[in-house]
Parts: structure tokens; C-alpha cells; sequence
């Protein structure tokens, strides 16, 4: 009887402090918008819960008195708020947040079309944002995207140094490549042009792997990378010059402006940068004929926007380059009186409009946008004095209109319906009259797309799309569907799975406009007459996981990618023209197959630390051997293509006055193929490189100079510190300027200063 009394006394005791404790309500916010699952935590006890859709919570059984509320969500700093607790009431509060300087979840365009949450996406979507530029040292585009899973830049020529981005094992003819959403990134500009843009014009770079963005047309078969300008959003400056010097020997020095202008009422702003490089040539191996290309490069531009009324945005913008770039021997005189020399000179002329328009009902919107690009260029390339002058004359003109429509009741989901048009025209004339090469080819490419971008549930989202394209170059209209699908386990974990396919026209890519040398002469590309279009179908299975805590971030992702390529698109050798130089033929092969996986990794620790890391494991082979020689058996491995790659950056103190990062990109074995001609090299042959691990340590000290209420930023270090560069370059002016591999340049040291509002 005495334990029964005891325990009824101990309920009712419970039941009475209970009676008196009190609840916490409220809702998460970030500006207008709710933030759902975002964790809400009582600190400094083990009582918490998730948001719901709708950035709403409840806290219940609290004890009276005075409480800190925490709250951390991706994407986002950790907030605290204070709240009294009174018994048997509910204390409300709104508690906002402000987005951390981290691309876990910031709002992305390329994967849908349209806005969305990254971590909302049923696209997966990779952000390369403007802060890894700068922690890496990447002056240019093309040497920050070697920093995304997935992702490798390569080099492709000892003369010209043209490079390629390869993206899931595939060659750079196969992904998109977008300015502001636009594909006018041509054939020609695909060369260089990713080294010809400079970090200081680039805001951002989303990336898609995988056919899962077939809604923007051919070739993105691999993925999409798109090139998001920057936009100003208040008035600042920032100058800044780096020099480096290319294993103590040839110097490359960079100076770029930006300026960014906002009006008072938030609606107008113009952001202009400049940039300017020069670059001295080196030899590696002391031949006389150089290894990196003497390189010049101005290039300047702006983006602005307009907002008329509430519910519209204008945004323009334009770019300039001017480069010339010069190879070879005998640099200080004219191209065609070296013993062997590529010369280009490249004026690119970009610009662009989109007028975005909201209507009344507040689920309606549409796009019309334009863009553009001219290129001209003089080029030479020759061996001993010969006439090897050709020019080069480009422009493409992009058009298009996009209708978006969200109904919040269907079928008990949320439904964003996209509905488009565009067409692309594409002119490219590429001749020199003394090889009797000759590129003349039109391309017109009308499109047509409808999605559905479906939110069955809060947990569960499913992209559906399909988009019509007509090519004049194939009879047939070719229909590329895609679905993608997200599931959300929580607030921590996103599974998504996918399927796109997808097709290449028939015509003249990147480096089939790229003249070489090999067999001590001049190796050209020819496109097969009966050229037909190659198609694709492509598979994407990925979880990506990301847990915030009060002090730190960590994740990681986990993607596999399955690619079928139908009547691939090869290169085989078919012997010498008349002059002796060497005929390669663009044509259909066999089928070819290209999987593998992608594993991801990242950790913030209170911005005190942060690092993250990817790997690349991958396999790329066609049905049939392709025969890249003529004069030994073919191979079914693809060239140039290792079967791992990745990178690492590792960044102390990435908030605080001063920094330091070390990085570094791996880069495994691979097939490349080396042509007979040069001193000591007597017939064709397929080497496997050697592994390679770039490393790259960067030091960054800022003084904040109060008075100006600016800053003033000091930082040096080194790139490829252990000096792991290709040993054995072919010599003298009968080499094989395509057999070159692994990092970009040798052992280099530089130094820099910026000022500005950092």
C-alpha cells in the first residue's frame, strides 16, 4: 500500500509541474520567405524540433523561466534568441536568419529553369562560388573549375596550350557551356575561352552533371556548367594585381578592376570589371620552342539590371576580350618566320538581355531573353616559313521565350509549370588556303520545352520535362525527355535519381578546329561527309547528406553516373594529304559506355576551419576499338581520360583577417596518344601518363582601414609546389604539340595585393 501511495503522489506531482510549464511557438524567416526544416533547439538541453514546411514550430512542456532558442539551418548562420517562459502560456516568436557564406543551399537557376533552394533542387546542382577563386588563386575561369567534383581541366596543346574541361569522363564537346543561362559559348570560343574569362567577372558557376539538362539542347550530353556574371547589390570597389613567376624563369602578372553601383531605391545597378594579363612564354626543356604561350589578354565588361515596377526586371549585359597568344620559337618576330609557330589573335565581342515579368495573380511569369557573340580571329600555324596564315569568323544569336505557371492545389501538391521556345543560329568560318582546310558550317537549332516541377509532398518532388529539337543538320525532329526525382529523409538527407536523353548534331566541335603539329608536320580534322547525329542515355543516383550543428557543417555526397552513347562520335587517323600532313576524320564508331561514381566531402567548423574534397572514380570505353594510328591496332579505352581524378581545399580561418589554404587537384594515370616525328620518337605510340598531385599553398593577410572604411589585403604562395609537370615534352620543331599531359604549369611562386571593400 505504501508503494502505491508513493507513486501516486510522485504522478500527480508530475502532473502539477507540468500544468505549469509553458510552450514556445513560432516561425523561422529568412527577408520574405519561411526557411522549413531548419532545426530549433532549447540550448543547453536535449529539447528541439524540426520546422515544418512552412518554417513553423512548437516547443512544448517548457519550464518557466528564461530560455535561449538556437537555431541552425543550411545555408544559413546559427541564430540565438532570448524568450520568457510563463506557466500553463505560449510565448510566440519570429526568429530570422541571414544566409551564411556557404553554397549548400543557396537559390540556383540551372538545374530547373527556374529558382529554386539547392538542396531543393531535384537536380542536383554544384556551386563554384566567387570566395573559391579567390582562396585557390584561380585568375582565370578555367583554373577554378579543376575545384568541383566531377570536374577536370586539361591542356591539350604544347604550343597554343587550348584547354578542354572533361566532365564525368567525357571530352569538352559534350557539356554546355552557359553564360547567365545563355549557350553561346561556340565551337571556336570553347578553345580558349574558358582561360580567356577572368575570376574577376564571375560570380558564381553552377554545374549539373549528368543529362539531367538536356531542357537546354544539344550537347549537354556530360552536363551544363553555367557562368552566373557578377550582379551588383550595393555600391563597392576592389582593385587588385597579382604576378607570378613560372618556375623562376617567365613571369605572368594580372591587374583587375571591378566597380559595382546601386541607386538609392535598390532597383538599378551596374557592376563593371576589367582585367589585363601578360604572360611570358616558357620553355620547359630548353629546346628554344616553348612549353606555356606568350599570352596578352584585355578583357572588360558590365552587367546591369533595371526594375521598372514591383513586378519587373531588366537585366543587360556585355563583354569584351582581346587576346593574343603566340607559341613556338623566334617570339620576337612575325608567326611565319619561326621554325615552328601558333599564333592567335582573338577579338570576342558578348552581350545579352533577359526581362523577367511577374503578373498580378502571383503565380504566373514569363522570360524574354537575347544574346549574342561575334568572334574574329587571325591565326597562323606553320613550320619553318610556311604560309599558314587562316581567319576565323564567328557569331551566334540565341532567342527565347519561357512562360512559368505554379499551381499550389494540384493533385494535393505544389506545380511549377514551364513552358518555352528558342532558337539558335550558329555561323562558323575557319580556313587556311594553304592547307586546304576549310570549315564552313550553319547551324540553326529550334527548340521547344515543357516541365513540370511537382512538390507531391513536402518530401517528395518530381521533375518532369521533355524538349523538341529541330537541327537543320538532321532530318528528324529529335524529342530529349528527362526525369528527376527528390526525396527528402528529414532535414539532413536528399535522395535524388534521374534520367535524360540526349543528342550531338552533326558538325564541326572544339577540337576539330584546333590545327596541331604531329608527324613532323601539321595534323588537321576533317568531318566525315556521312557524319550522323550521336544520342545518349544517361542515368544519375546520388545522396547527399548535410547535418548543421550550433558550431559546425559537415556533409557528403555520394553520386553514380551511367552514360550510353549510341553511334559515338570518334577520331581515327587516315594517313597524309598531299603535302605530307597529317588527316584525322571525325566520324561515327561504335557504341560506348561511360560510368562511375562521385564521392564529395565537406566540414565548417565554427569559420574557423573548412574543407572539402571529391573523387572521381570512372570508366569510359567504346563497344570497338577505335584507331586513333594508323600504323598500330586501336584501343577501346578512351584517350586522355584517367579512371580517377579529384581535388581538395583546405581553408584556415576563411572569415578572419588573415588565411591560409592549401589545395590541390589529383590527377591519375591515362592513355595518351604520341605521334612519331619528333628527336628519338620513331613510330606511334600509346603511353600511360603517370599519377599526379598538384599542390598549392596560398597565405592572405587584410588590414582594415577604418578611416576609408575599406580594406587592404596582402597574400602570397605557391602553386604546384612539388613540381609535378611533364618530364619528357617532345623537342624541337617536328614534336607532337598534342602529347602533353598532366598539370597545367611547373612549380610557380606569386605575390598580390587587393583593395576594396573585402
Amino acid at each position: 500500500m505504501r508503494i502505491i501511495i508513493l507513486l501516486l503522489f510522485s504522478y500527480t506531482t508530475i502532473i502539477a509541474v507540468a500544468q505549469n510549464n509553458g510552450s514556445i511557438k513560432g516561425k523561422v524567416t529568412a527577408g520574405t520567405a519561411t526557411v522549413p526544416y531548419a532545426t530549433v533547439m532549447l540550448k543547453g538541453t536535449q529539447k528541439g524540433t524540426p520546422t515544418n514546411e512552412y518554417g513553423e514550430f512548437m516547443l512544448k512542456d517548457v519550464t518557466e523561466g528564461s530560455h535561449v532558442v538556437l537555431v541552425t539551418a543550411i545555408g544559413y548562420k546559427p541564430t540565438q534568441s532570448t524568450v520568457q517562459v510563463l506557466p500553463d502560456s505560449t510565448s510566440t516568436l519570429t526568429i530570422p536568419l541571414q544566409e551564411a557564406h556557404a553554397t549548400l543551399n543557396e537559390v540556383v537557376v540551372t538545374g530547373t529553369r527556374t529558382e529554386r533552394r539547392r538542396l531543393e533542387s531535384p537536380v542536383a546542382v554544384n556551386v563554384l562560388d566567387s570566395r573559391t577563386f579567390e582562396f585557390t588563386q584561380s585568375n582565370t575561369l578555367s583554373e577554378g573549375l579543376c575545384f568541383q567534383p566531377g570536374l577536370r581541366m586539361e591542356t591539350d596543346c604544347q604550343t597554343c596550350n587550348y584547354t578542354q574541361l572533361r566532365m564525368n569522363g567525357l571530352g569538352g564537346a559534350y557539356s554546355q557551356i552557359l553564360v547567365n543561362s545563355r549557350p553561346i559559348f561556340t565551337s571556336i570560343m570553347g578553345l580558349y575561352g574558358l582561360e580567356q574569362i577572368p575570376a574577376n567577372m564571375v560570380e558564381r558557376v553552377e554545374v549539373v552533371r549528368g543529362g539531367g539538362s538536356v531542357l537546354y539542347g544539344s550537347s549537354a550530353i556530360a552536363g551544363t556548367v553555367n557562368i552566373i556574371t557578377k550582379e551588383p547589390t550595393s555600391s563597392t570597389y576592389t582593385l587588385s594585381t597579382s604576378s607570378s613567376v613560372v618556375d623562376g624563369e617567365a613571369w605572368d602578372h594580372f591587374l583587375n578592376a571591378n566597380v559595382n553601383t546601386v541607386n538609392e531605391l535598390k532597383n538599378a545597378g551596374l557592376s563593371f570589371f576589367a582585367s589585363h594579363r601578360d604572360r611570358e612564354a616558357y620553355d620547359a626543356n630548353e629546346d628554344g620552342f616553348s612549353e606555356l604561350a606568350q599570352l596578352k589578354n584585355n578583357s572588360f565588361g558590365f552587367n546591369a539590371f533595371f526594375k521598372p515596377t514591383e513586378r519587373d526586371k531588366i537585366d543587360v549585359n556585355a563583354w569584351s576580350i582581346h587576346e593574343e597568344r603566340k607559341g613556338g620559337n623566334k617570339l620576337d618576330k612575325p608567326a611565319d618566320q619561326a621554325d615552328q609557330s601558333e599564333y592567335r589573335l582573338h577579338n570576342i565581342l558578348v552581350g545579352g538581355f533577359n526581362w523577367d515579368h511577374s503578373l498580378k495573380n502571383g503565380r504566373s511569369s514569363f522570360s524574354v531573353y537575347g544574346s549574342g557573340q561575334n568572334t574574329k580571329r587571325t591565326h597562323y600555324t606553320g613550320m619553318e616559313q610556311s604560309d599558314g596564315w587562316g581567319q576565323t569568323k564567328s557569331h551566334t544569336f540565341q532567342g527565347g521565350l519561357q512562360y512559368n505557371y505554379t499551381s499550389h492545389n494540384f493533385l494535393g501538391g505544389s506545380n511549377t509549370f514551364t513552358l518555352g521556345a528558342e532558337h539558335q543560329y550558329d555561323y562558323t568560318f575557319d580556313e587556311i588556303e594553304a592547307y586546304s582546310y576549310l570549315i564552313d558550317q550553319e547551324n540553326n537549332l529550334t527548340g521547344l520545352f515543357l516541365q513540370s516541377d511537382w512538390d507531391l509532398t513536402p518530401a517528395l518532388t518530381v521533375l518532369s520535362g521533355v524538349r523538341a529539337n529541330k537541327h537543320n543538320n538532321v532530318d528528324e525532329t529529335i524529342l530529349t525527355p528527362r526525369v528527376s526525382a527528390l526525396y527528402k529523409l528529414g532535414s539532413t538527407t536528399q535522395l535524388r535519381a534521374s534520367y535524360a536523353r540526349g543528342f550531338r548534331a552533326p558538325q564541326a566541335f572544339e577540337a576539330d578546329m584546333h590545327i596541331a603539329f604531329a608527324g613532323g608536320g601539321i595534323s588537321y580534322v576533317q568531318i566525315d561527309p556521312e557524319l550522323e547525329e550521336e544520342t545518349s542515355n544517361a542515368y544519375n543516383a546520388s545522396v547527399d547528406f548535410n547535418k548543421p550543428s550550433e558550431h559546425m557543417i559537415f556533409g557528403f555526397t555520394v553520386d553514380a553516373f551511367y552514360t550510353r552513347l549510341q553511334n559515338a562520335f570518334v577520331l581515327e587517323e587516315i594517313g597524309t594529304d598531299e603535302q605530307g600532313n597529317q588527316r584525322l576524320l571525325r566520324k561515327n564508331g561504335s557504341h560506348s559506355t561511360v560510368k562511375g561514381v562521385t564521392l564529395e566531402g565537406r566540414l565548417n567548423y565554427d569559420q574557423r576551419f573548412q574543407i572539402e574534397a571529391g573523387m572521381t572514380y570512372q570508366s569510359s570505353r567504346y563497344d570497338e576499338p577505335v584507331a586513333w594510328s594508323s600504323e598500330i591496332s586501336g584501343t577501346r579505352q578512351y584517350l586522355r581520360t584517367p579512371a580517377i581524378y579529384g581535388y581538395y581545399v583546405l581553408t584556415l580561418l576563411p572569415q578572419g583577417r588573415f588565411n591560409a589554404t592549401l589545395s590541390g587537384v589529383l590527377t591519375g594515370p591515362m592513355e595518351v596518344p604520341h605521334f612519331a616525328g619528333a628527336p628519338g620518337v620513331v613510330e606511334d605510340e600509346l603511353y600511360t601518363s603517370p599519377s599526379f598531385i598538384e599542390n598549392n599553398l596560398k597565405l592572405s593577410y587584410r588590414i582594415p582601414l577604418k578611416s576609408i572604411k575599406q580594406d587592404l589585403q596582402f597574400n602570397t604562395g605557391i602553386q604546384n609546389m612539388f613540381n609535378q609537370y611533364q618530364k619528357d615534352f617532345d623537342t624541337g620543331p617536328y614534336r607532337d604539340s598534342n602529347y602533353v599531359y598532366g598539370p597545367a604549369r611547373p612549380r610557380t611562386f606569386f605575390f598580390g595585393v587587393k583593395f576594396g571593400l573585402l
